[in-house]
């Protein structure tokens, strides 16, 4: 670059350092996003997709939220282990090791840290559902509204 060129650029930040900082934070937020997928030892689906792992998978759903939230709707058959008793109860969850287990809370944020503690415990098949049940209802999928805490 030589220094006309620099110095166009330094005008150009100075006249518009909104939208440079803008362009800095998308452009950090997007590099993010990226390693992080590249990181993770889990796969992100899609409620609709989730349905299509039950169904042709015989996946299990694992509800990290807590038991209040749960009452007012979850997935059938879902298997509700909170997750901050996880760890207490990974026990719980042996029987499915080796089917595709379908991790969901009410936004996708608790499952985030779900799904590392079954990756970290060896579990081979773990999806994380993208928005939770939040996403799962806005799909316009089934819910059942129980007392029943777990199978």
């Amino acid at each position: 670059m030589d220094g006309i060129t620099l110095e166009r650029l330094f005008e150009f930040v100075g006249n518009h350092l909104y939208l440079v900082i803008a362009f800095v934070v998308v452009t950090v937020l997007l590099i993010r996003d990226l390693v992080e997928s590249l990181l993770r030892k889990y796969e992100v689906v899609t409620p609709l997709q989730a349905v299509l792992l039950i169904n042709n998978e015989d996946a299990v759903v694992l509800d990290v939220r807590e038991p209040h939230e749960w009452v007012k709707g979850h997935v059938a058959d879902a298997v509700l282990i909170s997750v901050g008793d996880l760890d207490k109860k990974l026990g719980e969850l042996e029987p499915y090791r080796e089917r595709p287990i379908i991790v969901t809370c009410q936004s996708g944020n608790r499952s985030i840290t779900a799904c590392g503690k079954l990756v970290a415990a060896g579990f081979p098949k773990v999806y994380l559902m993208k928005g939770g049940m939040t996403a799962w209802e806005e799909a316009g999928l089934p819910v059942v509204k129980s007392k029943q805490q777990s199978k």
